[in-house]
């Protein structure tokens, strides 16, 4: 794994290298075992690299052709490269000097062009220079596993695989985008991320995953070279049984494939269905697999550590498991500089912490991610599902009602909470389906968006449901697909591992299984009530029933509870020192009385209001490290 940084001068001027060596600079973490920049003419590329196939000097990045025609910025792993070397005649007579992927891609281009990426299984983000064609290449996996950002000035073209590294280009402006576009504020708050190609920065984009760029002379185009396939609709007719052993086999492949490294190798175990499916793969294809679990004091409700041990125990692994006592205030402005934007997923923190503590043993860990997006493995799925069916039978109005009652009984800040869930099921119930799923997973409500912004509507409402449509099962995964997987989880994984120079693979997000469960009938993923109902039977026999059948548990920490520990301290509370701050109010964004509200609603226990004031911190401490004043090329120290 690694980082990569680079420009274009557009009007054919030479490019400064040492504009690019402080870019990477910004982004050593990502690449600890080597780094260099290559200039030629009016492109600059840099790269900093974690080392994981090819450690001799031959496999170096960023990496120049045998000729010196083409230069080659990567950051990611295309696992099929020795097998294209093999298949594709074009590749058969190289001479290769590497046994690297980036030569691969690199001499595969040079055949094809752009539609190299037709062939490419794996994660990548890449830059590749053309001295002859004067055309520089860009291009981001069709997941988003990795991610790229760019800027488009009047004389330069840059980009970068995070925005701090962009930052670093003199050229590049750092101004918020939330003082000029009040919507873009509330998408974030009620996404608890800005949805791609928005960034919190003005004038820096992010490319969409399974999209190219080419940039010529003046020219930059944006395309897209793979676009997610609409999962099926339900089927009355299907072969579950052949259904289930295509899912085993191609995530099996998957595995197998993901498992290339010449370093250190492990997987992360929660428990769950999916990282555990994962490492039972993983024991068929090697026989020591390393795995690492992660608990925290607070709220035992929070601790999946006993099925982690328990999957390990049953599949032979060498499990470790860490229980920490986290401080969630104190890794505030680590965990934001890493992530260059307002985030509020506060499972970045155990995401974060395990990655942290595995990279003291292993180099690469694979993740369970992308199971519940392909196979409907949300509980929220089965929600829309029922609320539009008891939608027949009950009037919107009666939910309205019910909703409002709930709003008075105080809500715990456990997992499964049941005021706290039933009170959210009641208020999407009364709307229509839509609207209903999304009211389902934003952070803030319409109305606490409403209240905190200028906001004159719910641009983050509209945007979901014109891509969610008509809100059936298909819907709804492909909106999840293309929003939250790439714009959240992917963002989520990446920078947590990266922050601790860690690789992490995601072997069910292979291209090839992705297409595989688009066909599966929607019927199979959601069984009545059953989510992720097919690959719960393509896991039979190879884990516990139950293992397999457990509700669903997601990967959290007790925010709600330390929060409100924090607020205990009244005054000295540090939420209400930072948020209540004169410098947050100076930004005149956010309603000072809706704040403390929210506040106020947390601190006595009538709300679990952990993750809104979780994604208020991190966009307070977003302006104050990257607007107020940028940092150095380093995370800052803990509180």
């Amino acid at each position: 794994m690694c980082g990569i940084s680079g420009i274009l001068q557009l009007d054919g001027s030479p490019a400064d290298a040492s504009r690019v060596e402080r870019m990477i600079g910004a982004i050593l973490h990502r690449g600890p075992d080597q780094g260099a920049v290559i200039t030629d003419g009016s492109a600059a590329l840099g790269n900093r690299r974690l080392a994981i196939l090819d450690l001799s000097p031959a496999g170096a990045l960023p990496m120049r052709s045998h000729d010196g025609r083409f230069t080659l910025a990567y950051n990611g792993e295309v696992y099929n490269h020795l097998v294209l070397r093999d298949q594709l005649p074009a590749l058969r007579g190289v001479n290769w000097r590497s046994t690297s992927d980036a030569e691969t891609i690199i001499e595969l281009y040079r055949a094809e062009g752009e539609n190299v990426l037709q062939h490419l299984r794996g994660m990548f983000a890449l830059a590749l220079w053309d001295n002859v064609e004067q055309t520089l290449f860009i291009a981001r996996d069709r997941m988003g596993e990795k991610p790229l950002y760019y800027h488009r000035g009047a004389n330069v073209f840059a980009f970068a695989s995070e925005i701090k590294s962009l930052l670093m280009h003199p050229d590049v402006p750092r101004e918020s985008i939330f003082t000029q576009q009040p919507s873009l504020l509330a998408e974030y708050l009620a996404f608890g991320y800005l949805p791609a190609p928005h960034t919190a920065f003005e004038r820096i984009h992010a490319l969409r995953p399974g999209h190219m760029i080419i940039v010529r002379g003046e020219s930059v185009k944006v395309t897209p070279y793979w676009t997610p396939p609409r999962p099926a609709d339900s089927s009355p007719v299907t072969d579950e049984r052949a259904a289930a052993e295509q899912v085993r086999a191609a995530l099996s492949e998957s595995v197998k494939q993901c498992l290339l490294s010449d370093v250190p190798l492990g997987a992360f175990l929660s428990g769950g269905l999916d990282s555990s499916l994962i490492v039972a793969l993983m024991k068929q294809h090697s026989a020591h697999v390393k795995t690492f679990s992660i608990g925290f004091g607070g709220d035992d409700s929070f601790n999946e550590t006993p099925y982690a041990e328990q999957v390990a125990k049953r599949l032979g692994t060498d499990h470790t498991t860490f229980r920490v006592e986290a401080d969630a205030l104190d890794l505030l402005p680590k965990l934001v500089w890493h992530h260059d934007q307002p985030f509020g997923d506060s499972s970045a923190i155990p995401t974060y912490l395990v990655s942290k503590l595995a990279r003291e043993h292993v180099t690469v860990a694979l993740t369970g991610d992308g199971g519940d997006e392909l196979f409907a493995g949300y509980e929220r799925f089965y929600a829309a599902e029922l609320a539009r069916s008891l939608g027949k039978t009950i009037p919107r109005s009666a939910w309205r009602m019910l909703s409002h009652i709930l709003e008075a009984v105080p809500e715990g800040s456990g997992y499964y909470n049941t005021i706290k869930r039933g009170r959210r099921f009641a208020r999407a119930a009364s709307m229509t389906p839509a609207y209903a799923y999304f009211d389902l997973v934003r952070l803030f409500s319409a109305d606490l968006v409403r209240d905190l912004t200028r906001a004159p509507y719910d641009p983050a409402a509209l945007l979901f449901v014109n891509i969610a449509q008509k809100a059936t099962l298909p819907d709804l995964l492909l909106a999840n697909m293309t929003t939250y997987l790439p714009d959240d989880l992917l963002i989520k994984t990446d920078r947590s591992a990266m922050a601790a120079s860690l690789e992490g693979r995601a072997p069910i997000l292979d291209h090839a299984l992705v297409e595989l469960a688009a066909k599966i009938p929607a019927n199979l993923k959601l069984n009545g009530r059953t989510t992720k109902y097919i690959l719960k039977q393509a896991a039979r026999g190879l884990l516990p029933d139950s293992i397999i059948d457990r509700p669903k548990h997601g990967f959290g920490v007790p925010l709600g509870a330390w929060l409100r520990r924090d607020l205990s301290r009244g005054s000295a509370s540090l939420i209400r020192e930072t948020l209540l701050s004169p410098e947050a109010q100076s930004r005149n964004l956010l309603n000072r009385r809706a704040v403390e509200s929210i506040i106020e609603a947390h601190a006595s226990g009538r709300r679990d209001h952990g993750g809104r004031l979780w994604g208020l911190l991190t966009l307070e401490w977003w302006h104050r490290l990257f607007i107020d004043q940028f940092p150095a090329e380093s995370p800052p120290n803990s509180r």
